[in-house]
């Protein structure tokens, strides 16, 4: 059974990083610090693990157990986990979702599967989803993509998932425009049973939140977690003039975290971390491959102008 059996996805949930040694491996003892450092700031929900910002695509079955064994001990008692479920066939999906029941996850975070790309129509999703609800008792988020990736759900899809898989209660919407991103707020956040719409529109986030999304699902939080939660309540509060500010702050990281190629942005989070002294090395698995010292820079003046580095060392947010 989860540890918090009552979660809904909603508010604030970083996505955090997987560091790793120089080999390769996992570097558990650096992941612990980073959990407890991101779970320690208040006003967030929940933390995500075993996403793209863990590059779960380069995890076994038996890491991605472990990445929430470890996520478990650290802050499990504190926090809900948003566990991803990234797996191009439904009946592994299926098997990873029953992992992370038994494990104690609180939800999942589901990936479309990649055949999706080649053509899709409702049924396919539906069926994804439902082998998965099968699996579990836990709250589901649909991850939807990007318009133009092929792996977007439509407005029909998303409908039909939200009335014939009661289990899927919120959508981490990265679909990059705002028409459709309103559409979806005003839609699904509506319904009978409403479906909460999670921002990672870390780009343009004051923004995004302004529309009334219920939450943020973001990588970057593994950075800013302190920054994306003040502004989110700021947000709720219809505090205008002090999310302003804060999205002053947040700026500069969003510029350097989400310039092209995106492949690259938790590398780039991972050298912020190192920058600011909460990480001990930036290493990626391939194949992604480590950032110039050009981009490292980029990264260092950016941290500088949000207020979280200074020139003689970290400091905390303003």
């Amino acid at each position: 059974m989860p540890r918090h059996a009552d979660f809904l996805p909603h508010g604030v949930i970083p996505a955090v990083l997987l560091p790793f040694h120089d080999d390769l491996s996992i570097d558990e003892q650096a992941f612990r610090e980073h959990l407890r450092d991101v779970a320690s700031t208040e006003g967030i929900s929940a933390i995500s693990i075993n996403a793209h910002s863990t590059e779960v695509a380069s995890c076994t079955f038996d890491e991605q157990r472990r990445v929430l064994e470890i996520a478990q001990e650290e802050v499990g008692d504190k926090l809900p986990l948003v566990h991803g479920v990234y797996a191009d066939g439904s009946l592994e999906a299926a098997r990873l979702a029953r992992m992370a029941d038994k494990g104690g996850a609180s939800a999942l975070l589901v990936f479309p599967p990649a055949p999706l790309a080649r053509g899709q129509y409702p049924e396919m999703a539906i069926t994804h989803f439902t082998h998965i609800a099968d699996a579990c008792e836990l709250p589901l988020i649909a991850f939807q993509y990007g318009l133009t990736t092929g792996l977007a759900y439509s407005a029909d899809t998303l409908l039909r998932l939200c009335d014939e898989v009661p289990a899927v209660r919120a959508i981490k919407d990265s679909s990059n425009s705002v028409t459709h991103h309103e559409w979806n707020i005003r839609t699904l956040q509506s319904l009978p049973r409403p479906v909460t719409v999670l921002t990672t529109h870390s780009a343009w986030l004051l923004s995004s939140l302004v529309l009334g999304c219920g939450g943020v699902l973001s990588g970057s939080g593994s950075v800013i977690h302190e920054l994306q939660a003040r502004l989110f309540h700021a947000v709720q509060a219809k505090d205008l003039a002090e999310a302003q500010r804060l999205n002053d702050l947040i700026y500069p990281t969003a510029r350097v975290f989400y310039d092209t190629p995106a492949t690259d942005m938790h590398n780039r989070m991972k050298e912020a971390l190192v920058l600011m002294g909460k990480l001990p090395r930036a290493t990626v698995r391939p194949p992604l491959v480590a950032l110039g010292k050009a981009e490292i820079g980029r990264i260092r003046a950016a941290l500088i102008e949000a207020g979280l580095l200074g020139d003689a060392g970290p400091r905390s947010a303003a």
